[in-house]
């Protein structure tokens, strides 16, 4: 572990003073960056949290600077009557007051503490040494204020001349045209903010990697996983949003104990990164180059960098007692891993406790364009597209914002945007932190934003889909509702939750539930595998073109097997791990022949079925010698989920179980690949799909822990109703008698014989009576849609209570 610097003892505290002997409660004298990193230093380099050593000036030697000079009265006279929402009059205003800062000499006392200082600094390093200068407001890096990148850094500097100069402008940047602007609308007095100048020894992720972490999902506000980015070079390009990072989500849980616990790793686009220039003047220091393309493919951590960085965020969380935001950086000459901020998350953890929902009527909309959603919500306007701050004063409230990236100058204006498109950026770049505390839906990274979209085109912006936000031509209709959900009543059954896209997992746990009662595990390999197994497991014999398109895709695994497993893993781990303290009852992969088809590569392997709905689907398939290997694949990463990552409260699911020589036999296979039922408390339950499932129930029940009644599937069976079919559509209805002796067949052989029963069709939302009717069975849970399970809940609650 490298020493910290010993400098003068004589150091005065109300001028410069180590970093090490900075505490969070030294706020108002070094600011909440400067305060935040001295309290780091102090208690968590024991727990392994390296944070680089450095000095600082105090906010109140920026004051008697101010005032020595009469700088201070010259602002006030020049902010007195400023309107700041006159992008104009804001920017002439900034300009002249950072002119002033910037040309003015230091005061003496100032500069002779700072040479001093920083002579025993640089007497400490090994070799030479260059150094970050960070800005640190007393007003920043609050719980309640986030002002996020609206003061300057400069990085790689060089000798005490240019750190002198780099400390005036880290000064003036306390006034630039965004501060100035989000000090007035965030209520605080220009006079009482002040700033102190970081000194740090640099960290050369240049030579490798940095980014951001999060202990708190940023878009849900889900606190059970930490949310890490990634890129190539100094981590200014993914703070400015200039780069699209990778990221990955690592659980809490597993990680506390020890497991692999890494529940995503997104491969972003990595085009630039941020490197050292040959010019040493401030500001000149740094330049973006383009990435390799073979780089660009790869994630820029290993997994195991990836857990380190993860426990450090642990760490500083638990040491500050709230959710937390913290850069990080990687040494490329030495591998370490070190914090260089860490400051408090101030938009998800301040979020209220109801759920507030935003639906676009999509209809038949085209898509225009895709990139990261930020904030779950919808906006749409007329398209602006800006190419400079500077042009900002063209802009008109309630237009969509579109730019190639928007760093913090752009805040005047992004509070009146009715949404914010760019063609850079990833989802922790200062102006997607922004965004979420304006309340303004933004799609990031979408890379042609600003030669796409024309201006004056209407457009809809929705980040209310997931992950993927999608910019849609024209102004199409946006419902919002809110949920208020602190209390809910006890009603006769367990109400559970149908999730089958991870995206929307940590979002859809808010909602009250007890657990997900079906996650279609074919849902998870269509969104996120998108490639047949088998053609992944023959990857060799694909046609050139396949072979190309599959190889791109699962560039940043190390085989095509590890591909298929661990994009499985991490996307019912996410959900296993949303729903930590309920069962997730995942059912085996339930594609029809046609539906593999649609795979990439999948064409070759699946048989041309009249009618695949009652094909080679579920058992048959996974006892099928054609399916074995893939099968294997399921079977090797619902394992791995379990006993490795400790996600214990998955159960699996079996469908399409015609006879009970199939589930013998699927049961068999699931062993041997270590799935055993009862060993590791592993449930399996079937699928009561398939008449023949309740007819002969206690056959079926010998070999599995309880059913869940698909009432679709049934309800067409029984009556030989096709559900796809609009010409017979009016014959389908789960309550016709045959449905229901049948469904009364299956609940009542599980309950004599104590084991679960369940059902995951859409009947008991649409229909209020069969819902009642099966809490009257005694039916153990309903798996219902996230938008129903409120309204069944209270509605199943006024039954009972009728």
């Amino acid at each position: 572990m490298m020493s910290l610097p010993t400098l003068s003892p004589a150091l005065d505290r109300d001028v410069v003073a180590r970093l090490a002997d900075i505490r969070l409660a030294d706020v108002d004298r070094f600011g909440g960056k400067n305060a935040s990193l001295g309290e780091l230093l102090a208690h968590l380099t024991e727990a392994g949290v390296k944070v680089p050593a450095g000095i600082a000036t105090s906010a109140d030697a920026f004051r008697r600077h101010l005032a020595a000079s009469g700088l201070d009265e010259r602002i006030a006279r020049i902010l007195v009557d400023l309107d700041v929402d006159d992008t104009r009059a804001l920017a002439e205003a900034g300009r002249r007051i950072r002119d002033l800062i910037e040309t003015t000499p230091l005061a003496a006392d100032l500069d002779a503490a700072l040479r001093a200082a920083f002579a025993d600094l640089e007497a400490e390093q090994a070799g030479p040494t260059s150094w970050a200068v960070r800005s640190s407001a007393t007003a920043e890096d609050l719980p309640d204020a986030s002002f996020a990148g609206q003061q300057e850094t400069f990085l790689g500097i060089t000798g005490i001349e240019n750190v002198l100069d780099a400390v005036r402008k880290v000064f003036a940047s306390l006034y630039n045209d965004r501060a100035i602007a989000y000090r007035v609308h965030h209520g605080f007095v220009h006079a009482e903010v002040a700033i102190s100048a970081g000194i740090q020894r640099m960290v050369r992720s240049d030579l490798a990697a940095s980014g951001v972490m999060f202990t708190v999902d940023t878009e849900s506000g889900f606190d059970g996983a930490v949310f890490v980015t990634s890129a190539y070079g100094l981590g200014e390009g993914v703070v400015q949003g200039a780069v699209n990072p990778d990221e990955f989500y690592v659980g809490k849980a597993g990680l506390a104990a020890g497991r692999p616990a890494i529940l995503k790793r997104g491969v972003g686009a990595k085009a630039l990164k941020m490197v050292f220039t040959d010019d040493d003047r401030v500001g000149e220091t740094t330049a973006f180059v383009e990435v390799d393309h073979a780089e660009r493919t790869r994630l820029s951590l290993t997994d195991d960098e990836v857990h380190a960085l993860a426990r450090h965020a642990l760490a500083i969380e638990r040491h500050y007692g709230r959710p937390m935001d913290i850069e990080w950086a990687k040494d490329g000459l030495t591998g370490e891993l070190f914090v260089v901020q860490a400051r408090p998350e101030t938009v998800v953890s301040r979020a209220g406790a109801g759920i507030e929902k935003h639906t676009v009527a999509v209809g038949r909309a085209t898509a225009l364009l895709t990139g990261r959603a930020i904030g779950q919500r919808a906006g749409s306007g007329s398209v602006a597209v800006l190419t400079d701050p500077s042009d900002m004063h063209a802009f008109r409230s309630g237009d969509v914002l579109v730019a190639d990236m928007t760093d913090p100058d752009w805040e005047p204006i992004m509070k009146k945007a009715s949404a914010i498109i760019t063609n850079r950026g990833g989802r922790t770049c200062h102006a997607a932190i922004i965004a979420r505390e304006l309340g303004v839906p933004a799609v990031v990274g979408t890379g042609t934003a600003t030669s796409d979209l024309a201006p004056g085109a209407e457009v809809t912006v929705s980040c209310a889909e997931g992950e993927t936000g999608v910019v849609y031509a024209g102004l199409l209709p946006i419902e919002v509702t809110t949920t208020a959900v602190d209390s809910l009543p006890a009603v006769g059954t367990k109400l559970m939750m149908n999730v089958g896209n991870p995206e929307l997992a940590f979002a859809q746990s808010r909602i009250p539930n007890q657990g997900v009662g079906l996650a279609r595990m074919e849902f998870i390999i269509n969104r996120q595998i998108g490639i047949h197994p088998r053609a992944l497991l023959e990857l060799t014999s694909q046609p050139a073109g396949v072979r190309a398109e599959i190889e791109q895709g699962i560039a940043a695994y190390a085989s095509p097997r590890e591909f298929f497993v661990q994009r499985l893993v991490e996307g019912i781990g996410t959900i296993a791990t949303a729903f930590a303290d309920h069962p997730v009852i995942i059912r085996l992969s339930d594609f029809k022949s046609n539906e593999y088809a649609h795979l990439l590569g999948g064409k070759a392997y699946e048989p041309d079925e009249e009618n695949p709905m009652i094909g080679f689907r579920g058992a048959s398939r996974y006892a099928s010698e054609s399916f074995a290997e893939a099968f294997a694949l399921e079977c090797e990463a619902l394992r791995y989920l379990r006993d490795e990552m400790g996600l214990v409260n998955i159960r699996i699911m079996v469908p399409f179980v015609r006879r009970v020589a199939e589930i013998e036999a699927v049961l068999e296979i699931m062993a041997s690949h270590g799935l055993r039922r009862g060993v590791n408390g592993l449930q399996i339950v079937m699928m009561c799909e398939i008449p023949s499932n309740a007819l002969n129930a206690d056959a079926f029940l010998d070999h599995v822990d309880g059913f869940s009644i698909g009432s679709n599937d049934l309800t067409q069976l029984t009556l030989g109703v096709d559900r796809d079919s609009a010409l017979v559509a009016s014959a389908f209805d789960e309550r016709d008698p045959a449905v229901l002796r049948l469904v009364e067949l299956a609940i009542t052989a599980c309950r004599a014989r104590g084991k679960y029963v369940g059902i995951c069709g859409q009947g008991p939302s649409d229909h209020p009576d069969f819902a009642d009717w099966l809490v009257s069975l005694g039916i153990e849970s309903m798996s219902l849609n996230p938008d129903t399970v409120v309204e069944t809940w209270r509605r199943l609650a006024s039954s009972a209570a009728a």
